[in-house]
């Protein structure tokens, strides 16, 4: 048995323990500071009825445009970087990724125009968590380590995951990734921020929307430091910025047949 498929049993086998053995103990009342939903905000924490993103592509001329974004959400949510073991300098085919890109035909598998101009059909587009009205991840969810927030953020709870994985099956979008190996041993020492908490391995981590950030009056760390491109707001106020933009621009969201309900919007 190679050394994958013994670490893969053995991850495997510690959530099976904590499932069959441990979920009287992960009842909510018992959480403690890690009680389902509760995010402690602060006087200038920012709120919105249903938070949405909208991201203007046209702004971004290529791939390298996205990096900033990339590395500001990496960098604030502690997202290790595990490289292939072939000394490429190539990502793990099984690391962890909150903000990533792919091409078109992988973004948006519903469209079916056919006579896009070669930019957008050639382009690269980012991808993360959609926080769908309708989540999945959160109705497939056997200890609510993945649950949905009053203002609309599909939120997680590592201490209640126990690592079935049952919410990535559950996800249309591939939004999640699941620590196969001690994501910790990839981090910088120091860790890039160490005001935001590192992960184990046997659990499953996404996009957040920031909502730590939120809690104390910041937007999420790539729409800082996306220049203006990637606007957040709230979607149930005609007045936010991302409510001005979707009435005055064309925009397209991930599998709209699925009936989800992303909170990402797109501006091609």
């Amino acid at each position: 048995m190679n050394n994958s498929r013994r670490n893969f049993l053995k991850v495997a086998g510690i959530s099976a323990f904590a499932f069959s053995s441990g979920l009287a103990a992960l009842a909510p009342e018992k959480v403690g500071a890690a009680a389902i939903g509760k995010y402690e905000k602060g006087s200038k924490a920012l709120d919105a009825k249903r938070w949405a993103m909208v991201i203007d592509t046209r702004r971004f001329a290529s791939p390298a445009d996205y990096k900033p974004l990339i590395e500001a959400c990496h960098s604030a949510h502690n997202v290790p970087f595990i490289p292939a073991a072939d000394g490429s300098g190539r990502e793990h085919v099984q690391g962890i990724k909150w903000l990533w890109l792919d091409k078109y035909e992988q973004t948006f598998t519903d469209d079916m125009n056919a006579q896009l101009p070669a930019k957008v059909r050639n382009g690269s587009y980012p991808l993360l968590c959609n926080h769908c009205t309708n989540p999945p991840c959160v109705r497939v969810c056997p200890t609510q380590a993945t649950y949905k927030m009053q203002d609309g953020i599909v939120a997680m709870d590592y201490h209640r995951c126990i690592g079935c994985r049952f919410c990535m099956a559950g996800c249309p979008y591939g939004a999640r990734s699941f620590n196969f190996m001690d994501p910790r041993k990839h981090l910088a020492d120091p860790v890039p921020n160490p005001a935001y908490p590192t992960r184990m391995i046997g659990v499953v981590e996404k996009c957040t929307f920031c909502a730590e950030r939120l809690a104390v009056g910041k937007l999420p760390a790539c729409v800082e430091a996306s220049d203006g491109a990637v606007l957040f707001g709230d979607l149930e106020d005609p007045n936010s910025t991302v409510r001005k933009a979707l009435a005055e621009n064309y925009s397209i969201r991930r599998k709209p047949s699925l009936g989800t309900q992303p909170g990402v919007y797109y501006l091609i």
